[in-house]
């Protein structure tokens, strides 16, 4: 019989999102350092949550500069590639997204996501270009028609408006986010205590 019980953790995100990014590269190690089975990866469409809760973007708000020195910052602390900004940034990452979630209808969540967040702020190139996310698709071993043919189905874009939709359900209000329990976690300095919390 299938295990149904629900993961330990779920981590929320959007490859459109540089704090999301951080915490990309480093949940899995943290959760494996602490013993714990890896939180299941949820890709949702940050857009879409802000026009549910009314909101927008750091990055197109008064404290963009700010915002970009800081994950700057952190990525060198981290020890990641110094970051590059894809052009225009924020972008539109509807199609990224949908492939995202295809990603995850055929197991390839993380790999994909990883690829993809690299392909944006390792290499700055636009994920809004599906020639950009075609590039994280064959990372994965993706293969590229399947996956612009199911960014079009009605299967993928409706999995995509449910979790975006559940996700704010649950209190969710921006990514990066985790979920343990039913306490949400919000932003790349809160995944410590998020994995205390999953402890």
């Amino acid at each position: 019989m299938a295990d149904l019980s629900p993961p330990a953790a779920t981590f929320y995100y959007d490859l459109g999102s540089p704090y999301a990014y951080l915490t990309a590269e480093r949940v899995s190690g943290l959760f494996t350092e602490a013993g714990l089975e890896q939180p299941e990866w949820q890709p949702i469409l940050l857009g879409g949550l802000f026009r549910q809760l009314g909101r927008d973007s750091w990055g197109n708000g008064p404290g963009r500069e700010e915002g970009m020195v800081e994950v700057e910052r952190r990525a060198a602390g981290y020890g990641l590639p110094p970051l590059t900004w894809p052009e225009p940034w924020p972008g539109n990452m509807l199609f990224a997204m949908r492939a995202a979630t295809f990603a995850k209808q055929t197991g390839r969540t993380v790999s994909f996501a990883l690829a993809a967040f690299r392909q944006a702020f390792a290499a700055g190139r636009d994920l809004s270009l599906p020639d950009n996310v075609l590039i994280a698709a064959a990372a994965c071993e993706l293969h590229p028609r399947a996956l612009l043919k199911a960014t079009e189905t009605e299967g993928v874009k409706g999995a995509l408006r449910e979790a975006t939709e559940r996700a704010a359900e649950l209190g969710v209000t921006g990514v990066p986010s985790l979920l343990v329990g039913d306490e949400v976690f919000w932003g790349d300095e809160r995944v410590e205590e998020a994995v205390s919390a999953a402890s």
